[in-house]
């Protein structure tokens, strides 16, 4: 998936629910099930510019969302801050023994439980 096509599935993951049920439904069937402007129009008995303005307007209302709420930009950074820590862990526990080596190895769990969701 291309990285413009996995931001906006992104941002419809975490704003969709406020946007209007036939915005939601076009973007998702757009982003997520991967269908044509025409193949969304002819399953919603919809034009297709009636889903390229119901896309394009639930586009500008997630972005204004992103830009008011920061949301999905600290998801990211915590993922990555999340895959640092995992990574030092794993590498502590290559240097360690003992109980060292066994509490690295739970933290290096707890952040392999939380990178999964």
């Amino acid at each position: 998936m291309e990285e413009g096509r996995l931001m906006q599935s992104m941002l419809l993951d975490f704003y969709g629910e406020l946007l209007t049920e036939k915005q939601r439904e076009c973007c998702d069937l757009h982003y997520n099930e991967d269908l044509s402007l025409s193949e969304i129009a002819e399953q919603a008995g919809v034009s297709r510019q009636g889903v390229w303005d119901n896309i394009r307007r639930a586009e500008a209302a997630m972005q204004e969302m992103e830009e008011k709420t920061g949301l999905l930009r600290r998801f990211n950074q915590t993922q990555k801050g999340l895959e640092a820590v995992r990574e030092l862990l794993g590498k502590l526990c290559t240097l360690t023994q003992g109980q060292t080596k066994e509490l690295a190895e739970q933290a290096a769990d707890a952040v392999d439980a939380l990178l999964r969701g």
